[in-house]
């Protein structure tokens, strides 16, 4: 079934405004996914907190603005809710840091293996993390997890989480010993993690196109074809199909592309010049 999004064909007359209840719900949807990916790389609620802060006032700033000047700082906090000064930090920020919103939040478990490897109770007379009972009041995994505020996380639990995650294994004569000094509850491919955000990027700026775009702009291709009355027997059957069918038609697109691609010249002769592209994908759930 042909899934052609409702507002590829939107009428400014007769549109429905949507709600912010809406809005939000939608959001959760995308949300999800992205959530999950933080979590298995081991970003805090607090982190991303601090970065959707930073992002907030990047989007307000650079397109609420008027006659294509900036947005003032009293517009962005009306359009964030933030405080002024809350505003001109962030912006002192983003004027600043080559990644911002990366503010050095860290969860419980990161605690935990920072002081394992820099508190001196902690170290052996190397200075390296030392072999800690689980159980005692001084230099042992519990009193680690109190002196990194893990009061409200039984320390079984976090040390279960650590030694799932590889960063700590427990010896046959029952002490705790580190093996890493940062906390990665699963380990992810730095480039494939580069290449998700950039592709949940490329749909997301469709999309804020689509939904924004004023009467006389076009707007960019977004359809999908999706059934959800499929037999779960045939996913290897469709996988293979789309593999076969998706790529063709990608490298169809790769050499319209390459055909119309400037040279080095003439963007050094100043021809303007813009990212373009398309992207396919499987959708399953």
């Amino acid at each position: 079934m042909w899934d052609e999004s409702p507002y590829i064909q939107q009428n400014s007359f007769l549109m429905t405004s949507a709600t912010t209840s809406q809005a939000l719900a939608a959001t959760r949807q995308w949300l999800k996914p992205a959530i999950h990916v933080l979590l298995r790389c081991g970003v805090p609620l607090r982190e991303f907190s601090e970065l959707a802060k930073s992002v907030y006032v990047e989007v307000a700033t650079a397109r609420f603005g008027k006659r294509g000047r900036p947005t003032n700082v009293s517009r962005t906090a009306m359009l964030t809710g933030l405080p002024r000064r809350d505003v001109r930090k962030q912006r002192e920020k983003l004027a600043t840091e080559r990644e911002p919103g990366l503010t050095g939040y860290v969860s419980k478990a990161s605690l935990i293996l920072t002081a394992w490897h820099l508190e001196p109770e902690f170290l052996d007379s190397s200075g390296k993390p030392r072999l800690l009972p689980q159980e005692g009041e001084r230099a042992s995994f519990a009193a680690l997890v109190r002196r990194c505020g893990g009061g409200d996380v039984r320390a079984t639990t976090l040390l279960k989480e650590l030694v799932s995650a590889g960063a700590v294994r427990q010896r046959a004569d029952g002490r705790v010993q580190a093996l890493k000094r940062h906390y990665v509850p699963h380990a992810m491919d730095a480039e494939l993690l580069r290449l998700w955000g950039t592709v949940l990027a490329d749909i997301a700026a469709t999309g804020d196109h689509n939904l924004t775009r004023g009467p006389k702009e076009p707007a960019r291709f977004e359809r999908a074809a999706v059934n959800d009355r499929i037999p779960t027997k045939v996913v290897a059957e469709f996988r293979q199909f789309l593999n076969q069918e998706g790529q063709a038609f990608l490298e169809r697109v790769d050499a319209w592309l390459t055909e119309h691609q400037v040279t080095h010249e003439q963007v050094q002769a100043g021809v303007e010049i813009t990212r373009l592209g398309a992207g396919a994908y499987h959708i399953q759930d």
